[in-house]
């Protein structure tokens, strides 16, 4: 397989989809990908028989990547290299005549054996002439009638900065609206941020406002340059996940807008340039929440009740009479917003998300890995595969397991005496009570350090062996980690302690007697 392989997560939107029914032509093209791309996938999952089964019961990442694994084995693409400038002239007659990319570069092809440029070189040098060539009748956008609760476009439009109480300063606001395509019915809300967060919550407040959800959701190209500018570098992937997921939960499709030509999403683009233009003139500046106030006056009382200029018709009177009993219905279950973000995996093991760090096995470092942060966890996947889960709130800023670090070296991190007296009494209480002389051995200089030294090392000993070593130390009044090592190498535990012996010590060879000390000191004072 040389094409670039599809995202597992794509794959889980496809079996869903035809398990929905959907049809082959519809399912590639709301996953924007080729006929031929999807039905390969197709055909390989089918092969497994993972286009059968329940609806929200999609498979695992982990399966979806097996099957593939074994049906679509990955093979390297051959590498071209692009030279497309000495054929401009070629490339542009073409174009003129109304050729496409893909029609110029197989044509180039089929003209010359030896032609090597690749097509996404061909593809740019068309799109730079049809700019230059500019806008012409065949480029016209043709309007779309769409049937009650069908379509639903949403987009973010900047509306100046507002007063937010909260920070006590002027922020930067969006305004992000949904218009339903039928009834042109509104639903707007006011943003300082366009995190995933904030774009998945007014999803969801949207459809609890309208009371449905519709079928399917045309918001901007994900890979268009509104959405990089909110959601960040990795922003595309990220979103897609997440919006997904959102997506499955509501029963919903997402059919994003084709990339360049924001007039496919028409109505929500003049949506937002009518609430920038009538709603948010002259109110730079304002307090938000006074703002919010009488933003949702307006859209109940002016905007869903005035006479559209195309449908001629007051959108809140089209709704209820048409469109809102065509809405799918809001899923009794309570939507859980998850975010998918990629990060990646920092020299001591951990991850940072949401001001937080959470530790991965070490093998990870320095690798990207998939995140899945619910408001109570977070699981990360590496190749499609969940290798933790943490809890996404704690006292701690740092959420740390130790099987995630090598084993050897995870202990160390443990700082506080408790942990360390704790792992010497589990050795042998004996054990506990010399590494507790140890840390009071010293009340100036810290001592943690010796401890961990000596209970890992007496950790790899038999308990007899561990007992016998700490108890000679403290005989010999010894707290220092080089002794325990010593006594343990030289097996020195295994010798019987010395008994002290009760017999009076010998005179010293050249000692006086003590008498003769007293009378020198006896005759001194009578000379006085």
């Amino acid at each position: 397989m040389c094409m670039r392989r599809v995202d597992m997560d794509r794959l889980q939107e496809l079996v869903r989809l035809h398990r929905m029914g959907t049809g082959a032509r519809e399912v590639a093209r709301v996953l924007q990908m080729s006929p031929n791309t999807e039905r390969e996938y197709r055909l390989a999952l089918q092969a497994e028989g993972l286009l059968v089964g329940a609806v929200d019961d999609v498979p695992m990442l982990e399966v979806l990547r097996a099957a593939i694994e074994r049906r679509l084995p990955t093979v390297a693409p051959p590498q071209m290299v692009s030279s497309v400038d000495a054929l401009r002239d070629k490339i542009v007659g073409f174009a003129e005549k109304g050729l496409k990319p893909q029609a110029i570069y197989d044509r180039l092809r089929l003209d010359d054996a030896s032609f090597s440029a690749s097509f996404w070189a061909v593809r740019a040098l068309w799109r730079k002439w049809r700019k230059q060539r500019g806008v012409r009748a065949e480029d016209v956008a043709i309007p779309v009638e769409t049937s009650p609760g069908e379509i639903a476009q949403v987009d973010f439009g900047y509306v100046g900065k507002l007063y937010d109480a909260a920070s006590g300063q002027l922020r930067k606001a969006w305004a992000f609206v949904m218009v339903l395509g039928y009834s042109r019915r509104m639903v707007v809300r006011i943003c300082f941020d366009q995190k995933i967060e904030t774009w998945l919550r007014v999803h969801v407040e949207a459809f609890a406002e309208l009371g449905g959800v519709p079928a399917t959701i045309v918001p901007d190209n994900l890979k268009a340059a509104v959405v990089r500018a909110a959601f960040g570098v990795d922003g595309a992937a990220s979103l897609n996940r997440s919006y997904r997921e959102l997506a499955r939960h509501y029963g919903t499709k997402i059919d994003p807008a084709p990339i360049y030509a924001p007039k496919k999403k028409g109505k929500v683009e003049a949506g937002v340039k009518y609430v920038k233009g009538n709603f948010f003139a002259g109110r730079e500046g304002n307090d938000a929440d006074e703002t919010k106030r009488e933003l949702q006056r307006w859209v109940d009382e002016i905007a869903n009740k005035r006479v559209h200029g195309t449908t001629h018709r007051r959108p809140m009177d089209q709704f209820a009479d048409d469109e809102q009993a065509a809405l799918l219905p809001i899923p009794e279950r309570r939507y859980e917003l998850v975010v998918w973000h990629k990060a990646r995996v920092h020299q001591d093991s951990h991850v940072v998300f949401d001001k937080r760090l959470y530790s991965v096995p070490w093998r990870l470092i320095k690798q990207d890995v998939w995140l899945r942060a619910s408001p109570s966890t977070v699981d990360f996947y590496a190749d499609d595969t969940r290798v933790a889960t943490h809890s996404r709130r704690g006292r701690s800023p740092r959420s740390t397991c130790d099987e995630h670090l090598p084993e050897d070296r995870a202990p160390w991190r443990h700082r506080h005496r408790a942990y360390w007296e704790e792992r010497a009494d589990k050795i042998a209480p004996e054990v506990g009570a010399y590494i507790r002389a140890v840390f009071d051995s010293d009340d100036v200089l810290s001592m943690l350090r010796t401890v961990q030294s000596m209970v890992a090392h007496l950790e790899k000993f038999p308990v007899e062996r561990a007992v016998a070593a700490c108890l000679r130390a403290q005989h010999h009044g010894s707290y220092l980690y080089k002794t325990i090592k010593n006594i343990l190498r030289d097996g020195l535990d295994l010798k019987p302690l010395a008994k002290p012996t009760s017999a009076p010590l010998a005179a010293p060879r050249f000692a006086r007697p003590i008498g003769d000390l007293f009378h020198r000191t006896q005759v001194t004072h009578e000379h006085n």
